[in-house]
């Protein structure tokens, strides 16, 4: 084929809905979902603006069960009517022309002065997306009605008078599939926005009808980001809800101009729960920018100050950092400013200097304030940092003892006693055997598939890894070797994330099958290494990967033929089968070290005749429980289970 000219006509331009239709990215953020969900905070951004101008203190949303959105709002009204001044009908500006709206000069005149939306993307783009929009205003004494499908008006803007005193705007659009390649938004996005606008926008309530469900929800913080603080906080802080606000001017550079910015700050110290979120007029900062490095500066300085001044460092230990700080903080900042440099349209970061400045210097004046003001609960908050400071390096160095002793590419068959190999490298193929001790690695080897069977031994009982600590786990040898032979590493559950060392792509094994005697012993040395793996790496129960080899109770021959029960139910029902044929023989079937390797091979160890059961992650919450109670330190909720449960296993433990 000829390829084309490059020439003066090979350039083109993307004009009117295709600006928006076929790079929604460019202005949304993503062509999928995370897109999708941007068009209703840009509409919502709109609403919030007229509501915080003092124009309606209610803000109605509605989810549809056809993934339409509408948003109502009592504002001003959208103006739609012929701009003189623009020579065009208003709602075209608005709804057909990107970078045109009415929040430009907010540094500089009374209306929008603290805009979410100043771009004049956000309607427009939205419109452009759908696969229908119907707009409605009620203004001046009049109902305005326009509708929209695929970018393009339909029928142009009606007009009539009206009885209806209430003002406001509409807006409903169903997010375009030929755009997005999802427009599923689920109702958590809905509740999760609404909650937080509410939070920083004290007072204006925000109601949501789900239609798909018929459930209503109102989202309404009277006294803004201190009370969200205190439901975060649950009454578990430490230290009291500490409030903080100002107003100031400034610029970003000596070339641009001033501009005015408010601030709030609340925060309090908490043991058990730490959050830390930033708001920039009325937009969620996902990624913070400016106020999360004001937030880390300020506070990392001022506490640090403080435990020098009380001599609470140790003799040449190390400054805090801000992850000390973080574990124990809840803190909420919530800003405002007639100029806003965000990141990109997506809103999810701003940059300006200036407030990144101003934010530092306010944040540390009013916690040296506080501290002064606040000495017993100054001394509270400083001794948490540094008990997080000494976690935390305590727990480095605990992971660097980890890697040291799991890391390596030396053949395990020379680091790990007692290891049986297979022959394959394929991990879609090879099954590890655990099994106890030395008795029944040999019959377990001599019944296995050396293709692709490998077999690791316990020696002794394993720690119970739900009541030792860490340090304690990992100085077990049976632990570690069995580690090293997964090879996925482990994840280490601590508030300190870098601990963990877990790669499921390193996972040597299609599956890990725990073999032991069908008795007491057998059955607690099971449930620790179940416990083992579900403190360590609980992904690989998540991911299907283990499994129990059930091993038989009961062993019938008759006429030279040996049957197999794996309970008293299927002894009864070889029994019946079988009734008659002969002298029959009954046998309590042995430990695994005694039985012969055919009998290993067709009961425990051939794919074709074994049975497995697989342990599965259905009920997480009941599998912590269970763990917790009968392995973990709480003895009261153990006897109290031993006392109700006891008896269904008295007659079993009897028998064995």
């Amino acid at each position: 084929m000829a390829k084309q000219a490059y020439s003066n006509e090979s350039i083109s331009a993307l004009k009117g809905p295709d600006r928006v239709r076929l790079r929604p990215a460019a202005i949304l953020g993503s062509d999928g979902l995370e897109g999708c969900e941007h068009t209703f905070i840009e509409i919502l951004a709109n609403s919030i603006d007229e509501a915080r101008e003092g124009y309606g203190k209610v803000i109605e949303v509605t989810r549809y069960k056809d993934r339409s959105i509408q948003i109502r709002d009592y504002g001003r009204g959208c103006p739609l009517d012929y701009n003189e001044k623009e020579k065009r009908y208003n709602w075209e500006l608005v709804y057909c022309e990107l970078y045109a709206g009415g929040k430009y000069n907010n540094n500089d005149a009374e209306n929008y002065e603290y805009s979410l939306g100043t771009n004049g993307l956000g309607s427009c783009a939205t419109q452009y997306s759908s696969e229908y929009m119907d707009v409605t205003v009620y203004k001046d004494g009049y109902k305005y009605d326009l509708h929209f499908e695929k970018g393009y008006n339909k029928g142009g803007l009606k007009k009539e008078k009206t009885d209806v005193r209430q003002t406001g705007t509409i807006q409903r659009w169903k997010p375009d599939l030929e755009v997005f390649a999802d427009i599923n938004i689920p109702l958590e996005f809905f509740t999760t926005i609404l909650k937080k606008q509410a939070v920083v926008n004290a007072g204006l309530k925000f109601k949501l009808y789900d239609e798909e469900s018929g459930k209503k929800y109102e989202f309404v913080y009277a006294n803004g980001i201190t009370d969200y603080i205190k439901e975060i906080s649950a009454g578990k802080e430490f230290t009291d809800v500490h409030f903080c606000e100002t107003a100031t001017k400034g610029r970003d550079r000596a070339d641009k101009p001033e501009y005015k910015l408010k601030i709030q700050v609340a925060f309090c110290f908490n043991n058990e729960i730490n959050a830390i979120e930033y708001y920039h007029n009325s937009s969620f900062l996902e990624n913070g920018g400016s106020p999360d490095k004001a937030v880390r500066s300020a506070f990392v300085s001022e506490i640090d100050k403080y435990i020098k001044s009380q001599n609470k460092y140790n003799k040449d230990e190390a400054k805090i950092t801000f992850q000390d700080i973080q574990d124990s903080l809840i803190l909420v900042t919530n800003s405002f400013s007639t100029m806003t440099s965000y990141e990109n349209q997506t809103k999810k970061a701003i940059n300006n200097k200036f407030i990144q400045e101003a934010m530092t210097e306010f944040i540390r004046q009013q916690l040296e304030i506080y501290f002064i003001e606040n000495r017993t609960e100054a001394d509270k908050l400083a001794d948490q940092v540094l008990v997080n400071k000494r976690s935390r390096e305590s727990a480095e160095k605990q992971r660097i003892n980890i890697k040291k002793k799991l890391q390596g590419n030396i053949d395990m068959v020379n680091r790990v006693k007692k290891y049986v190999d297979c022959r394959s490298k394929d991990p879609d193929k090879r099954e590890l055997y655990i099994v106890e001790g030395d008795s029944a690695l040999g019959s377990v080897k001599l019944g296995r598939d050396s293709e692709f069977q490998a077999i690791m031994p316990l020696r002794g009982k394993i720690l119970n890894c739900l009541k030792a600590d860490y340090s304690k786990i990992f100085e077990s040898d049976v632990i570690v070797d069995l580690v090293r032979v997964l090879g996925c590493g482990v994840e280490v559950k601590t508030k300190h994330k870098d601990l963990t060392m877990f790669d499921m792509a390193n996972l040597k094994w299609a599956k890990i099958i725990i073999c032991t005697d069908a008795d007491v012993d057998g059955f607690q040395i099971r449930t620790l290494v179940l416990a083992m793996i579900y403190r360590l790496m609980p992904t690989l129960i998540q991911e299907g990967k283990v499994f129990i080899a059930e091993t038989p109770l009961y062993e019938i021959t008759c006429k030279n033929k040996t049957y197999f029960a794996y309970d008293d139910k299927e002894k009864a029902q070889i029994l019946d089968k079988i009734e008659g044929s002969g002298k029959i023989t009954i046998q309590r079937s042995k430990g695994l070290g005694e039985n012969q390797p055919d009998m290993m091979r067709e009961t425990t160890m051939s794919p074709a005749s074994r049975r497995l059961i697989k342990v599965m992650p259905d009920d997480a919450e009941s599998t912590a429980y269970y763990f917790d109670m009968l392995l973990g330190n709480d003895l009261d909720e153990r006897k109290k289970h031993i006392q109700d449960c006891g008896h269904l296993y008295l007659d079993e433990l009897d028998f064995m």
